[in-house]
């Protein structure tokens, strides 16, 4: 049976202002009487109307609770101490991985405060000079750089842009010898990669520009077009997906330019899998995988053998070799078979390097063409490993390492030898000797083992007092692993714990972990970030009083959910860019690719229970006393559109018990991060760990 909705809107206002708490005196929101019918159930859903991103009441609200949340902020005594640490901690040279593209190095440097890196460029002779500067790009440093890609011969470039943080890009190509730009700009790209076919032109990925607004309306079918050099955009050909629907299509050529992989999907797990044979003219698109029940990619092809990364019988993921005259998977042979901990591979330098993730540490295996394990490589200490990736010809391998306490270093290998050494060190202000990151493992309400790891300062008292960030995100198979940040680099310097709890419905075990937290599973999410709480309380690292617990994207919904059905828990709640309401989200822009792990309130009635029961915008309850919260959004926010975080601030300012304040921060020009510039994120983050500190009780920062 299919959801029927009723709509009746009746708006009511009174005066500028609403009520008063913890002398915060909101912005009245106009309500409405919107209702839906979902089966027999009627769902009220006052706040409809900030779902219109293009109404002036919409703006006018945004810019009200902006000045109400800033003149909040503003009265917070160490509001600037703590954003002058953050940016003079921040103020380091930043130097990113080389590759090589025809006659020339490529790598990225930001000389520490910049908004944007920069790419800059080597030649033979080792002479440096600015390929390309993202900072002119805007004056506000708003406009960032997406996706880029180097024709085979290194002498184009195709490079997108992103305006004010929206997933919809523009597509810029180059002469890169000159650094000319040769042709009309490319428009209206969302999702997309980049890759060239030899120097003739390249594939790209769009859906077609939205009715009504750009930043919220549904987007759901994705096609694959490759464009032509010397040809205008509206001549590119559709390579995929004109008429077979899906949400997300991709497609890349290999490195010998003789094949073309396309991966499409309808949601954001199991994709379908086709190659193109490029040396045959008008060769049809043929499918390796022709449904939707497993994640694939090829990742490398030594002629027509292919090496596809496939979760297909194997949940922690396997390498498979097949020829493309028969490649279906019922021919495919392991190459790297499936292990108990997951694997993420990549190559570089004629070897294949298999990333394991154990406890969500890496481990880092070398193998050679033939499939024989050359050697483990010794990594630096406990941490994320990242990297290994680049051309077969490429001489010297480049790899990343960090972990919660050490900022990411950059090693270069040479593959035959396996001997490494520090090829870029930061030079951070930052004693890591002072402080220490450990795992623990702590039970969930089921009985499963989850595990955590909480970084702090040396000598730290077990005391209950200290004031702790309880961080996650628990969805669509993403693991969270160790890494150094500047942010909270400085919330320990100031005495706090960092505290990271790996949920069920993320990557860290593979499949059945994440299977473990999606649909009629997702409440397991929200158990798992109870317990790490409670766990953290239990052990006197904390208590409620100085507990603040953070996520961003489904991180938000887990933020909105635990607080809702255990707001005596935390005395802080920074919910980020978050999914809140989960009856509607699948209603805007790509939304609906989210049905693997959330299932929709379409569905069946007792999936709409289900949903409906943990959706944060529908269980604010009048006369509850939640804890001291700041909603952080983007007015650009094309992904997860920022009319959830809108509708759940509204509903917690007009039911919040109390005297914790409810604000919104609202980034204007801004999306869902991506591409963020240095000074709005040094920004955000003085203002979150002010906001909590505050809310904490604390008058003075708590240094130690």
């Amino acid at each position: 049976m299919k959801k029927i909705i009723l709509i009746l809107v009746i708006t009511t206002s009174v005066g500028s202002y609403g009520q008063k708490q913890n002398n915060v005196k909101y912005p009245q929101t106009k309500k409405g009487e919107t209702v839906d019918l979902y089966f027999d159930t009627k769902v009220n859903d006052p706040y409809r109307w900030l779902e219109d991103d293009k109404s002036a009441e919409t703006a006018a609200w945004v810019k009200a609770e902006n000045e109400v949340t800033y003149d909040y902020l503003s009265k917070i005594p160490f509001r600037k101490d703590l954003k002058d640490r953050l940016q003079k901690l921040w103020n380091y040279e930043k130097i990113g991985s080389p590759s090589t593209e025809g006659n020339f190095s490529y790598y990225f440097k930001n000389n520490g405060l910049q908004n944007q890196s920069v790419l800059y460029r080597k030649d033979a002779s080792g002479k440096e000079e600015i390929f390309l500067d993202p900072n002119t790009f805007s004056k506000d440093g708003t406009t960032s750089l997406g996706e880029m890609d180097f024709s085979k011969d290194g002498s184009k470039m195709a490079y997108s842009i992103s305006e004010g943080g929206s997933d919809w890009r523009k597509v810029i190509i180059m002469d890169a010898i000159s650094k000319k730009i040769i042709e009309d700009t490319l428009v209206d790209v969302k999702f997309s990669g980049l890759s060239w076919k030899g120097n003739e032109g390249f594939y790209y990925s769009s859906y077609d520009k939205p009715k009504g607004s750009q930043l919220s309306a549904k987007t759901d079918q994705h096609k694959l077009y490759f464009h032509k050099l010397g040809t205008s955009q509206k001549e590119d050909q559709v390579i995929f997906g004109a008429d077979q629907k899906r949400r997300y299509v991709g497609g890349g050529v290999t490195n010998d330019d003789n094949y073309l992989i396309i991966t499409a999907s309808t949601s954001t797990y199991g994709n379908e899998l086709y190659f193109k044979d490029l040396t045959k003219p008008n060769s049809p698109i043929i499918a390796i995988v022709d449904n939707f029940n497993s994640d694939n990619s090829v990742i490398e092809n030594e002629g027509s053998k292919l090496y596809i990364e496939t979760d297909l019988n194997a949940p922690n993921k396997r390498i498979v070799t097949v020829d493309v005259s028969n490649p279906k998977p019922e021919n495919w042979k392991d190459f790297i078979p499936e292990t108990e901990n997951v694997l993420s591979p990549s190559t570089c330098g004629g070897f294949f390097y298999a990333n394991y993730m154990k406890d969500a540490v890496s481990v880092v295996l070398q193998y050679d063409y033939s499939g024989k394990l050359v050697r483990e490589i010794q990594l630096p200490g406990l941490g994320t490993a990242g990297g290994f990736s680049g051309k077969k010809t490429d001489k010297t391998v480049y790899y990343s390492f960090t972990n919660y306490i050490t900022p990411g270093t950059i090693y270069a290998m040479e593959p035959q030898s396996g001997q490494s050494m520090v090829y870029e060190k930061p030079k951070v202000d930052f004693k890591s000797e002072e402080y220490v990151s450990k795992q623990v493992f702590y039970t969930s309400k089921d009985g499963t083992k989850i595990p955590m790891m909480i970084t702090h300062k040396k000598g730290l008292k077990l005391d209950g007092k200290n004031p702790t960030i309880l961080y996650a995100y628990g969805g669509f198979n993403i693991s969270l692993t160790p890494s150094f940040s500047i942010a909270n680099a400085v919330w320990m310097e100031n005495g706090g714990i960092y505290a990271v709890a790996n949920l069920r419905g993320g990557g860290e075990y593979g499949k059945k972990w994440h299977d473990a937290g999606t649909k009629m599973q997702k409440q397991n999410v929200f158990d798992d970030f109870i317990a790490a709480a409670e766990y953290l309380i239990s052990e006197k690292y904390t208590s409620s009083n100085f507990l603040a617990i953070r996520g961003g994207s489904n991180g938000g919904l887990l933020v909105g959910a635990t607080m809702t059905q255990r707001p005596d828990l935390m005395k802080v709640a920074l919910p980020a860019v978050g999914v809140l309401d989960m009856l509607r989200y699948h209603t805007f822009t790509s939304g609906a690719g989210w049905a693997y792990d959330y299932g929709t309130s379409q569905d069946s009635k007792e999936m709409f229970e289900y949903i409906k029961k943990y959706s944060p915008v529908h269980n604010v309850k009048k006369g509850t006393q939640y804890p001291a919260t700041m909603v952080t959004t983007g007015d650009h926010d094309d992904r997860v559109v920022p009319a959830h975080s809108f509708k759940f601030a509204a509903e917690l300012q007009e039911k919040q018990s109390g005297s914790n304040p409810t604000l919104i921060r609202i980034d204007v020009k801004a999306g869902h991060g991506a591409g963020k510039s240095v000074e709005a994120t040094i920004q955000e983050n003085a203002d979150i760990q002010a906001f909590t500190l505050y809310n904490m009780g604390f008058k003075t920062l708590p240094k130690q």
